[in-house]
């Protein structure tokens, strides 16, 4: 049960009251169109601070940087108000490490909006134990630590302050500059990048594994910078795309390997093509598997009751019915006697007879369909071999 010791009161209010904030200001707060361009231009700073930074770079280490790089990352990622880089890496790899188990800080069995920001309202000492990871790299890497130590006047700073007086000293709006390109940037890019948690793990393909909830979809990965590729993303953690088919939406992506072409970026970490055509395929022959699964397909062959051949000409003579051999099986074919397309004869002609050699080209070589239909006529398994004088002539 939650105590009001557990919330975290700080954190839950300015997630709560911002979005009221941005409300009012999308209502009453005029938008100059250079406000506007600002506000777009460092909502991309800041979200990709998170998607390439903190995720794709600290986090899972797919790729390096250079310091310059990553300066840039550490302090564009303050602006998101998500908590530092090491407070964020750490609850992201316990994500993975425990994806959809208790000891997930964010997991999806706990509902849609916990997943998506409800987590973040209870304090770091109620998550003690849960999901326990190594950060060891993270306590030695310098630009890490020194964001972390700083972290709230940087936040501060970068969040709030930045975006305000580049919009006041800039073209005369300030308070434009608060309300749109600090206030409501912060609540779009929250809630952008919560829906990698969230709306990730709810709406789209398990194109790669569906025993965990992330997906893949293009409208998550449209809101997240290219972040909604998330089956991929937890199969293949340590690959720095999320989007591998050149028109996948993953803006992440393409600043990554922008930045490796002028050196900023490099050793830009791929998961081996073959691996990921083998989950690729895993998964459609499941799928398949699946859709055979709700198809007859006839009685199973351990479950049919099998026949001497004698036995299977008295049942033809004796009770007259419309049986046949094919490759050794038994099929009873009246109900399709009236419904044979080269006409009624040639089923007459192969009643009480073998009629294989005619079945595979003897006479007509038949098609997929038709021995599709025919296992929906087995009637037995024929035990033992058939006399030459009972095979059917080839026409």
């Amino acid at each position: 049960m939650v105590q009001l010791k557990d919330i975290d009161w700080i954190g839950s209010t300015v997630l709560v009251v911002t979005p009221f904030v941005a409300l009012y200001t999308i209502c009453y707060v005029p938008l100059c169109w250079q406000t506007a361009v600002w506000s777009l231009a460092y909502y991309y700073v800041t979200g990709l601070g998170i998607t390439a930074g903190y995720h794709r770079l600290w986090s899972h280490r797919s790729y390096e940087a250079s310091k310059a790089y990553q300066w840039f990352m550490a302090i564009a990622g303050a602006g998101a108000v998500q908590g530092s880089i090491k407070w964020w890496s750490r609850h992201h790899r316990a994500h993975h490490r425990w994806t959809d188990t208790d000891a997930d800080p964010y997991s999806a069995h706990l509902g849609f909006w916990h997943s998506h920001f409800l987590w973040l309202f209870y304090t770091e000492e109620s998550r003690k134990g849960k999901g326990k990871v190594d950060v060891s790299d993270l306590n030695r890497d310098p630009v890490v630590m020194w964001q972390h130590r700083n972290f709230v006047p940087l936040m501060l700073f970068t969040a709030f302050v930045l975006p305000t007086i580049v919009a006041g000293y800039g073209w005369g709006d300030w308070y434009g500059g608060f309300m749109w390109a600090a206030i409501t940037r912060l609540v779009v890019v929250h809630h952008a990048t919560f829906c990698v948690n969230s709306l990730a793990h709810w709406l789209g393909e398990t194109t790669y594994d569906d025993r965990h909830t992330p997906r893949d979809h293009f409208l998550t990965a449209l809101v997240t910078m290219g972040e909604g590729y998330h089956n991929f993303h937890h199969e293949f953690p340590s690959d720095f795309r999320n989007a591998i088919k050149f028109w996948q939406y993953d803006p992440t992506k393409w600043l990554i390997w922008l930045a490796s072409t002028v050196g900023l970026t490099y050793n830009l970490n791929m998961f081996p093509d073959n691996e990921i055509q083998k989950g690729r395929l895993q998964m459609e022959a499941k799928k398949i598997e699946a859709l055979k699964a709700k198809l007859n397909w006839g009685v199973p062959l351990k479950d049919l009751p099998s026949y001497t051949f004698e036995e299977f000409r008295r049942l033809v003579k004796e009770e007259n019915r419309q049986l046949m051999i094919i490759e050794g099986l038994i099929y009873n074919v009246e109900e399709f006697t009236d419904h044979h397309p080269g006409g009624r004869i040639f089923i007459k002609s192969g009643i009480g007879r073998d009629m294989t050699s005619a079945f595979n080209g003897g006479v007509y070589n038949h098609h997929n369909a038709a021995r599709n239909l025919l296992q929906g006529f087995r009637f037995g398994v024929l035990d033992g071999d058939v006399p030459d004088l009972a095979k059917s002539k080839d026409e």
